[in-house]
Protein backbone atom coordinates (compact mmCIF):
# COMPACT_ATOMS: atom_id res chain seq x y z
CA UNK A 1 0.00 0.00 0.00
CA UNK A 2 1.35 3.44 -0.92
CA UNK A 3 0.61 4.99 2.43
CA UNK A 4 2.42 2.16 4.19
CA UNK A 5 5.56 2.78 2.15
CA UNK A 6 5.50 6.51 2.77
CA UNK A 7 5.20 5.99 6.51
CA UNK A 8 8.24 3.73 6.53
CA UNK A 9 10.28 6.44 4.83
CA UNK A 10 9.28 8.98 7.46
CA UNK A 11 10.33 6.75 10.36
CA UNK A 12 13.46 5.35 8.72
CA UNK A 13 14.81 7.94 6.23
CA UNK A 14 17.08 6.61 3.48
CA UNK A 15 19.71 9.33 3.83
CA UNK A 16 20.78 9.56 7.43
CA UNK A 17 21.81 12.90 8.85
CA UNK A 18 25.50 13.74 8.95
CA UNK A 19 25.20 15.92 12.04
CA UNK A 20 27.45 15.14 14.96
CA UNK A 21 26.07 12.68 17.45
CA UNK A 22 25.05 13.79 20.90
CA UNK A 23 27.75 11.54 22.32
CA UNK A 24 30.52 12.05 19.74
CA UNK A 25 32.95 13.53 22.27
CA UNK A 26 31.76 12.06 25.57
CA UNK A 27 33.62 8.72 25.53
CA UNK A 28 36.94 10.49 24.99
CA UNK A 29 36.13 12.92 27.81
CA UNK A 30 35.28 10.06 30.15
CA UNK A 31 38.48 8.17 29.38
CA UNK A 32 40.57 11.27 30.02
CA UNK A 33 38.79 11.87 33.31
CA UNK A 34 39.32 8.31 34.52
CA UNK A 35 42.99 8.42 33.54
CA UNK A 36 43.32 11.65 35.50
CA UNK A 37 41.60 10.11 38.50
CA UNK A 38 43.87 7.06 38.38
CA UNK A 39 46.93 9.29 38.48
CA UNK A 40 45.75 10.77 41.76
CA UNK A 41 44.25 7.57 43.20
CA UNK A 42 46.31 4.56 42.00
CA UNK A 43 44.54 2.08 44.29
CA UNK A 44 41.16 2.76 42.69
CA UNK A 45 42.17 2.23 39.08
CA UNK A 46 40.21 -0.95 38.47
CA UNK A 47 36.97 0.47 39.81
CA UNK A 48 37.31 3.62 37.75
CA UNK A 49 38.08 1.59 34.64
CA UNK A 50 34.80 -0.23 35.12
CA UNK A 51 32.99 3.09 35.54
CA UNK A 52 34.52 4.39 32.32
CA UNK A 53 33.59 1.24 30.43
CA UNK A 54 29.97 1.38 31.61
CA UNK A 55 29.58 5.05 30.69
CA UNK A 56 31.05 4.58 27.24
CA UNK A 57 28.88 1.50 26.69
CA UNK A 58 25.81 3.49 27.67
CA UNK A 59 26.72 6.17 25.14
CA UNK A 60 27.10 3.59 22.38
CA UNK A 61 23.75 2.01 23.25
CA UNK A 62 22.03 5.38 22.97
CA UNK A 63 23.35 6.11 19.50
CA UNK A 64 20.73 4.02 17.61
CA UNK A 65 17.94 6.11 19.14
CA UNK A 66 19.55 9.24 17.77
CA UNK A 67 20.15 7.92 14.26
CA UNK A 68 16.52 7.03 13.60
CA UNK A 69 15.48 10.56 12.67
CA UNK A 70 16.95 13.66 11.06
CA UNK A 71 16.34 17.29 10.22
CA UNK A 72 13.85 19.34 12.25
CA UNK A 73 12.02 16.24 13.47
CA UNK A 74 14.77 14.52 15.41
CA UNK A 75 15.89 13.88 19.00
CA UNK A 76 19.31 15.04 17.81
CA UNK A 77 17.97 18.53 18.50
CA UNK A 78 17.89 17.82 22.23
CA UNK A 79 21.57 18.52 22.81
CA UNK A 80 21.31 21.86 20.97
CA UNK A 81 18.26 22.93 22.97
CA UNK A 82 19.87 22.01 26.31
CA UNK A 83 22.89 24.13 25.40
CA UNK A 84 21.13 27.06 23.76
CA UNK A 85 18.39 27.41 26.38
CA UNK A 86 20.51 26.53 29.41
CA UNK A 87 19.63 29.79 31.17
CA UNK A 88 15.90 29.07 30.92
CA UNK A 89 16.30 25.48 32.13
CA UNK A 90 18.36 26.72 35.08
CA UNK A 91 15.31 28.68 36.30
CA UNK A 92 12.81 25.79 36.17
CA UNK A 93 11.42 24.76 39.53
CA UNK A 94 7.76 23.82 38.87
CA UNK A 95 5.55 21.93 36.44
CA UNK A 96 3.80 25.16 35.50
CA UNK A 97 7.03 26.85 34.50
CA UNK A 98 8.19 23.76 32.61
CA UNK A 99 4.93 23.57 30.65
CA UNK A 100 5.11 27.26 29.82
CA UNK A 101 8.68 26.94 28.57
CA UNK A 102 7.75 23.90 26.47
CA UNK A 103 4.75 25.54 24.79
CA UNK A 104 6.51 28.82 24.05
CA UNK A 105 10.04 27.75 23.20
CA UNK A 106 11.29 24.21 23.75
CA UNK A 107 8.50 22.34 21.96
CA UNK A 108 8.76 24.24 18.66
CA UNK A 109 12.57 24.10 18.83
CA UNK A 110 12.41 20.28 19.13
CA UNK A 111 10.06 19.83 16.17
CA UNK A 112 7.10 19.25 18.52
CA UNK A 113 5.10 22.30 17.50
CA UNK A 114 1.72 20.50 17.32
CA UNK A 115 2.06 19.15 20.85
CA UNK A 116 3.09 22.59 22.11
CA UNK A 117 0.08 24.15 20.38
CA UNK A 118 -2.38 21.70 21.93
CA UNK A 119 -0.98 22.10 25.45
CA UNK A 120 -0.91 25.87 25.09
CA UNK A 121 -4.56 26.12 24.00
CA UNK A 122 -7.78 26.12 25.98
CA UNK A 123 -9.73 23.14 24.72
CA UNK A 124 -13.22 21.82 25.46
CA UNK A 125 -13.25 18.81 27.79
CA UNK A 126 -14.35 16.55 24.93
CA UNK A 127 -11.31 17.51 22.85
CA UNK A 128 -9.03 17.14 25.85
CA UNK A 129 -10.12 13.51 26.10
CA UNK A 130 -10.06 12.83 22.34
CA UNK A 131 -6.57 14.29 21.96
CA UNK A 132 -5.17 12.44 24.98
CA UNK A 133 -4.02 15.66 26.62
CA UNK A 134 -3.35 14.09 30.07
CA UNK A 135 -1.03 11.48 28.52
CA UNK A 136 0.66 14.16 26.42
CA UNK A 137 1.13 16.41 29.46
CA UNK A 138 2.78 13.55 31.36
CA UNK A 139 5.24 12.93 28.53
CA UNK A 140 6.06 16.64 28.36
CA UNK A 141 6.63 16.73 32.12
CA UNK A 142 9.05 13.80 31.80
CA UNK A 143 10.84 15.51 28.92
CA UNK A 144 11.25 18.84 30.69
CA UNK A 145 12.45 17.33 33.97
CA UNK A 146 14.97 15.22 32.04
CA UNK A 147 16.20 18.29 30.18
CA UNK A 148 16.41 20.24 33.43
CA UNK A 149 18.48 17.46 35.01
CA UNK A 150 20.64 17.26 31.90
CA UNK A 151 21.30 21.01 32.04
CA UNK A 152 22.18 20.83 35.74
CA UNK A 153 24.64 17.99 35.11
CA UNK A 154 26.16 19.91 32.20
CA UNK A 155 26.64 22.98 34.37
CA UNK A 156 28.58 20.92 36.92
CA UNK A 157 30.72 19.40 34.18
CA UNK A 158 31.68 22.94 33.19
CA UNK A 159 32.08 24.29 36.74
CA UNK A 160 34.26 21.59 38.26
CA UNK A 161 37.63 23.03 37.38
CA UNK A 162 40.03 23.18 40.31
CA UNK A 163 39.68 26.95 40.66
CA UNK A 164 35.99 27.18 39.75
CA UNK A 165 33.43 27.26 42.57
CA UNK A 166 30.53 24.80 42.42
CA UNK A 167 27.30 26.78 42.70
CA UNK A 168 24.57 25.41 44.99
CA UNK A 169 21.27 24.26 43.49
CA UNK A 170 18.31 26.38 44.67
CA UNK A 171 16.10 24.45 47.09
CA UNK A 172 12.91 24.81 45.03
CA UNK A 173 14.62 23.55 41.88
CA UNK A 174 16.33 20.72 43.74
CA UNK A 175 13.01 19.56 45.19
CA UNK A 176 11.33 19.70 41.77
CA UNK A 177 14.09 17.73 40.06
CA UNK A 178 14.44 15.23 42.89
CA UNK A 179 10.71 14.43 42.78
CA UNK A 180 11.03 13.43 39.12
CA UNK A 181 14.43 11.75 39.16
CA UNK A 182 14.68 8.54 41.14
CA UNK A 183 17.92 7.37 39.52
CA UNK A 184 20.97 6.53 41.61
CA UNK A 185 23.19 8.76 39.46
CA UNK A 186 21.16 11.90 40.20
CA UNK A 187 21.01 11.12 43.93
CA UNK A 188 24.77 10.61 43.96
CA UNK A 189 25.26 13.87 42.10
CA UNK A 190 23.24 15.84 44.65
CA UNK A 191 25.11 14.18 47.52
CA UNK A 192 28.53 14.81 45.98
CA UNK A 193 27.60 18.40 45.14
CA UNK A 194 26.73 19.07 48.77
CA UNK A 195 29.91 17.36 49.98
CA UNK A 196 31.97 19.36 47.50
CA UNK A 197 30.44 22.64 48.66
CA UNK A 198 31.04 21.73 52.32
CA UNK A 199 34.61 20.63 51.55
CA UNK A 200 35.49 23.77 49.63
CA UNK A 201 34.06 25.91 52.40
CA UNK A 202 35.88 24.12 55.21
CA UNK A 203 39.17 22.97 53.68
CA UNK A 204 39.59 24.53 50.24
CA UNK A 205 39.92 22.58 47.00
CA UNK A 206 39.87 18.78 47.15
CA UNK A 207 41.13 17.51 43.82
CA UNK A 208 40.09 13.80 44.01
CA UNK A 209 36.59 14.74 45.18
CA UNK A 210 36.32 17.19 42.31
CA UNK A 211 37.02 14.45 39.74
CA UNK A 212 34.50 12.11 41.36
CA UNK A 213 31.91 14.86 41.09
CA UNK A 214 32.65 15.23 37.40
CA UNK A 215 32.14 11.49 36.90
CA UNK A 216 28.80 11.69 38.69
CA UNK A 217 27.82 14.61 36.47
CA UNK A 218 28.72 12.57 33.38
CA UNK A 219 26.61 9.62 34.55
CA UNK A 220 23.66 11.88 35.32
CA UNK A 221 23.92 13.60 31.94
CA UNK A 222 23.88 10.21 30.20
CA UNK A 223 20.83 8.99 32.10
CA UNK A 224 18.96 12.28 31.68
CA UNK A 225 19.66 12.34 27.95
CA UNK A 226 18.31 8.80 27.62
CA UNK A 227 15.15 9.79 29.49
CA UNK A 228 14.78 12.87 27.30
CA UNK A 229 15.12 10.81 24.11
CA UNK A 230 12.44 8.37 25.32
CA UNK A 231 10.08 11.22 26.20
CA UNK A 232 10.74 12.94 22.86
CA UNK A 233 9.72 9.80 20.95
CA UNK A 234 6.58 9.48 23.07
CA UNK A 235 5.57 13.05 22.24
CA UNK A 236 6.59 12.68 18.62
CA UNK A 237 4.34 9.61 18.27
CA UNK A 238 1.40 11.22 20.05
CA UNK A 239 -0.51 12.22 16.90
CA UNK A 240 -0.11 8.79 15.38
CA UNK A 241 -1.40 7.11 18.56
CA UNK A 242 -4.46 9.36 18.55
CA UNK A 243 -5.04 8.61 14.87
CA UNK A 244 -4.72 4.87 15.46
CA UNK A 245 -7.07 4.91 18.44
CA UNK A 246 -9.69 6.85 16.52
CA UNK A 247 -9.43 4.49 13.53
CA UNK A 248 -9.66 1.39 15.72
CA UNK A 249 -12.71 2.85 17.46
CA UNK A 250 -14.41 3.34 14.10
CA UNK A 251 -13.57 -0.19 13.00
CA UNK A 252 -14.65 -1.77 16.30
CA UNK A 253 -17.77 -3.93 15.98
CA UNK A 254 -19.12 -6.92 14.07
CA UNK A 255 -18.83 -6.92 10.27
CA UNK A 256 -19.92 -9.09 7.38
CA UNK A 257 -16.82 -9.39 5.18
CA UNK A 258 -17.19 -10.30 1.50
CA UNK A 259 -14.03 -11.04 -0.50
CA UNK A 260 -13.98 -11.82 -4.22
CA UNK A 261 -10.75 -13.57 -5.22
CA UNK A 262 -10.07 -13.09 -8.94
CA UNK A 263 -7.35 -15.73 -8.82
CA UNK A 264 -9.82 -18.43 -7.75
CA UNK A 265 -12.91 -16.83 -9.32
CA UNK A 266 -14.73 -17.31 -6.05
CA UNK A 267 -16.41 -15.30 -3.32
CA UNK A 268 -15.91 -15.77 0.40
CA UNK A 269 -18.21 -14.45 3.12
CA UNK A 270 -17.26 -14.29 6.77
CA UNK A 271 -18.22 -12.54 10.00
CA UNK A 272 -15.41 -10.57 11.65
CA UNK A 273 -15.40 -8.98 15.08
CA UNK A 274 -12.96 -6.12 15.71
CA UNK A 275 -12.29 -5.33 19.42
CA UNK A 276 -12.13 -1.87 21.04
CA UNK A 277 -8.76 -0.08 21.00
CA UNK A 278 -6.23 -1.52 23.39
CA UNK A 279 -8.03 -4.82 23.92
CA UNK A 280 -7.72 -8.33 22.50
CA UNK A 281 -10.06 -11.29 22.40
CA UNK A 282 -9.82 -14.90 21.25
CA UNK A 283 -12.95 -14.35 19.13
CA UNK A 284 -11.88 -11.00 17.71
CA UNK A 285 -9.89 -10.28 14.57
CA UNK A 286 -6.35 -9.05 15.18
CA UNK A 287 -4.44 -7.80 12.13
CA UNK A 288 -0.66 -8.05 12.33
CA UNK A 289 -0.54 -4.37 11.40
CA UNK A 290 -3.07 -1.60 10.95
CA UNK A 291 -2.65 2.00 9.77
CA UNK A 292 -5.42 4.60 9.71
CA UNK A 293 -5.33 7.89 7.79
CA UNK A 294 -8.68 9.65 7.84
CA UNK A 295 -11.24 7.41 6.14
CA UNK A 296 -8.54 5.18 4.68
CA UNK A 297 -7.07 2.15 6.40
CA UNK A 298 -4.44 -0.49 5.74
CA UNK A 299 -4.74 -3.94 7.32
CA UNK A 300 -2.08 -6.62 7.11
CA UNK A 301 -2.94 -10.22 7.98
CA UNK A 302 -0.35 -12.92 8.62
CA UNK A 303 -1.04 -16.60 9.27
CA UNK A 304 1.13 -19.65 8.64
CA UNK A 305 3.24 -17.86 6.04
CA UNK A 306 0.21 -16.45 4.25
CA UNK A 307 0.14 -12.64 4.02
CA UNK A 308 -2.80 -10.55 2.90
CA UNK A 309 -2.86 -6.76 2.65
CA UNK A 310 -6.15 -4.85 2.59
CA UNK A 311 -6.52 -1.28 1.35
CA UNK A 312 -9.93 -0.09 2.58
CA UNK A 313 -12.15 2.97 2.98
CA UNK A 314 -14.90 3.81 5.47
CA UNK A 315 -18.15 4.89 3.75
CA UNK A 316 -21.82 5.48 4.64
CA UNK A 317 -21.08 6.94 8.10
CA UNK A 318 -18.82 4.00 8.97
CA UNK A 319 -21.59 1.50 8.28
CA UNK A 320 -19.83 0.07 5.23
CA UNK A 321 -16.30 -0.56 4.03
CA UNK A 322 -15.02 -0.91 0.47
CA UNK A 323 -11.59 -1.65 -0.91
CA UNK A 324 -9.33 -4.34 -2.29
CA UNK A 325 -6.80 -6.92 -1.19
CA UNK A 326 -3.66 -8.61 -2.47
CA UNK A 327 -1.92 -11.68 -1.06
CA UNK A 328 1.53 -13.22 -1.36
CA UNK A 329 -0.01 -16.30 -3.01
CA UNK A 330 -1.22 -14.32 -6.02
CA UNK A 331 -4.76 -13.64 -4.85
CA UNK A 332 -6.33 -10.25 -5.44
CA UNK A 333 -9.73 -8.65 -5.72
CA UNK A 334 -12.37 -6.40 -4.11
CA UNK A 335 -13.51 -6.38 -0.49
CA UNK A 336 -16.78 -5.06 0.87
CA UNK A 337 -17.91 -4.94 4.48
CA UNK A 338 -21.23 -4.21 6.16
CA UNK A 339 -21.58 -3.46 9.86
CA UNK A 340 -23.79 -6.01 11.61
CA UNK A 341 -23.42 -4.81 15.20
CA UNK A 342 -21.85 -1.82 16.99
CA UNK A 343 -18.74 -1.91 19.11
CA UNK A 344 -19.03 -3.77 22.41
CA UNK A 345 -16.60 -2.72 25.17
Amino acid sequence: MGTHGELSEVVLPRNMSQRRSLFDDSPHTLVNMVNELNQHQPGRGHRQDRVSFLLILLGVLLLPSLTMAEGQDSPRLLTDVVTQQADQFALLESDEGALRLFTTSVGPALGLKDAAGVLGARLPSKMVKELGVPELSQSVSELMSALGTWQFANSLRQETGLSTPVLPLPTARQDWLRARNQTAAFSDLLRLTKEELDSRTAQGTSEPRNIELRLAAERTAFEASHQAITAWWNIHGWKNRIRQTKGQSRLCGTWQWIIHNHQQHGEQKSTIVFPPPGTTSANAATPAESIFLGDAMYLRWEQNGHIQEDSLLFIKDDQKIEGSFVSNTGGWGPISGKRLAPCKP
